[in-house]
Parts: C-alpha cells; structure tokens; sequence
C-alpha cells in the first residue's frame, strides 16, 4: 500500500519540482543598473542622430527651394511632393536609369562574390606554384588610384565596341582586390581545415568543396561584401557619366545629374529624386544587415 502511495506522489512530487526550477527565483533576475539605461538612452540618440538626414531629405522633398533658405528650419512636411515627383518624370526617364542601374548593380555584384570567392577559396585553403606571387599582385592593386585606369579603360571598352552599353559598366568590375583579400582573411579563420580532409575523403572535388563547404561557411562574409559591391556600383557616378552616351540606358546617378541646370537647382525636386535613389539602398542593407547579424551571432553562440 505504501509503494503504491510512493507511486501516485511520484508524478505530482516531480512536475512540481519542473514547475518550481521553471520559475525564475530572485537570485537570477537581472538587476537594474544606471550604465543600462545610459547605454539605451545613448543607442536610442545615435539612432535618431543616424536617421536625421533621411527624415530632413524627405521633409525638404516635400517643399520647393526657398524652405532650405528660411530660419528656424521648416521641420514639417509640406504638400508638394506630388507636384516635385511629377517634375521629376517629365526632365528624365527615372524609372528607366533605375532600371538599368539595378541591372548593373546585381550583375556586378553576383559576379563580384562569385569570382572573389573562389579566388579567396583557392588562397586560403590551397597551395600551387606562385601562390604567393599572385597575391601580392592583387594587393598591389590597391597602391592604384582607381583614376589611372579610366583611360586606358576607355580605350578598350572602344575597341570592344561596349562604349555607350552597358557591358562596359559590368566587367570592368568583376575583379574585386577588396573582395578576394576580404574573403581570403574571412576563410583562412572560419573554414577549419579538418571540414576540407573529410570531404576529400568523401572524394569531393575542388567545385563541391567549394560549393558544400565553403559558401555555407563564409555566407557572413560574403553578405557584407555583397552589401558593399551592391552600394558602390548603385552610386557610381563617374565611370558611367563617361562611357555611357544613350540616353536610354544612363544610369541613375547620371540621369539625376541632368537636374541640375545652369540657371539654378530646385532643391526640393533634388531631394525628391535622391529618396527615390536612397530607397533600394536602405532596403538591400537591412536584408544585407540581417543576414550578417545572423552570422555573426552563430558564430558568437559556437564560440
């Protein structure tokens, strides 16, 4: 009778203990510190410091030219953003050199992490003959302003006949020293050599350790460097304003440069078009932003 009391406690005795050990007990809960809330209190102004310009953009995309002029500044959107858009798609064809530029942007970037990647891939983990040699060439490029090699650049574009096309914008890019040297750096740390042994013992080859290995483990790298490759080809300005002459495939940086006139800016119709340049830009980083975080915070928790 005693054993069978024991038996039916038994249950009770233990989800009583789960439940007790599940509640958090006043030794475990965090106290309140004064450095926290210093600590928020300075996140929370440097984010609104951080997203400043991006609400005074849009403010003064809403106004014409003499808000910029007037003090106290005019803190308050106003009503002619509608009248500022519209102006905007009767100067230029916006949604043309947008297009265009997004072409440009996402080859020049899919291509950058590919080639860079596997480049870094073969640095990092691999010996041959002029291992060596070849980096320090590629970090040589660096020693280079990017200037000296517009012209010489020009002059093969034109006898490729990619002047004016927007080939010519794309593969001048492909080679990215900043991209390979980050990436090998990244995967001499993050790809443990043991992963590579074991599936070469698996008799996978240099494109499966590649593809299997490799870009699992380094995708952190690889969103920070597609984020930077994606910004740097959106806002080119300068290559693009001197190898492109059709007017149907400038580019948006080009395309905005055309609102600027002799006889004055219209600021307002300025900042108008800049937000709609800064928008695939905010949205590319913070999906950029996530992946990366998320990487960072797995290999923190491995760690």
């Amino acid at each position: 009778m005693s054993s069978m009391n024991a038996r039916a406690v038994a249950p009770a005795l233990a989800g009583a203990a789960i439940e007790t050990s599940s509640r958090p007990t006043r030794r475990h809960r965090r106290r309140f510190r004064p450095a926290d809330l210093l600590r928020h209190v300075a996140l929370i102004i440097g984010g609104l410091i951080s997203l400043f310009p991006f609400y005074w953009m849009f403010v003064l995309s809403t106004h014409d030219s003499s808000v910029i002029y007037k003090y106290p500044p005019v803190m308050t959107p106003g009503e002619k953003l509608t009248q500022n858009y519209g102006s905007i798609m009767e100067r230029i064809n916006i949604w043309g050199a947008m297009s265009n530029t997004l072409v440009v942007a996402l080859s020049v970037t899919v291509l950058v992490l590919l080639i860079a990647s596997l480049a870094a891939f073969a640095f990092a983990k691999f010996d041959f003959p002029g291992k060596n040699i070849l980096f320090a060439i590629v970090m040589a490029t660096f020693l280079l302003p990017s200037q000296l090699a517009t012209i010489p650049q020009f002059l093969f574009m034109s006898k490729l006949g990619w002047v004016g096309d927007l080939k010519a914008l794309v593969f001048p890019s492909l080679a990215s020293a900043f991209g390979v040297f980050w990436l090998r750096q990244y995967t001499t740390n993050a790809l443990p050599k043991e992963l590579l042994e074991a599936a070469t013992i698996d008799n996978c080859g240099f494109l499966r350790q590649y593809w299997h290995v490799c870009l699992p483990t380094i995708r952190p790298a690889l969103a920070f460097l597609g984020m930077f490759t994606f910004i740097g080809s959106w806002n080119d300005f300068m290559w693009p304003l001197i190898v492109l002459n059709d007017p149907s495939k400038l580019t948006l940086q080009v395309a905005l440069s055309q609102l600027k006139t002799a006889h004055g800016t219209d600021y307002g119709m300025l900042m108008a078009s800049s937000l709609i340049a800064v928008v695939p830009l905010l949205l590319i980083f913070a999906l950029g932003a996530k992946q990366f975080m998320a990487g960072i915070t797995e290999g923190a928790v491995k760690g």
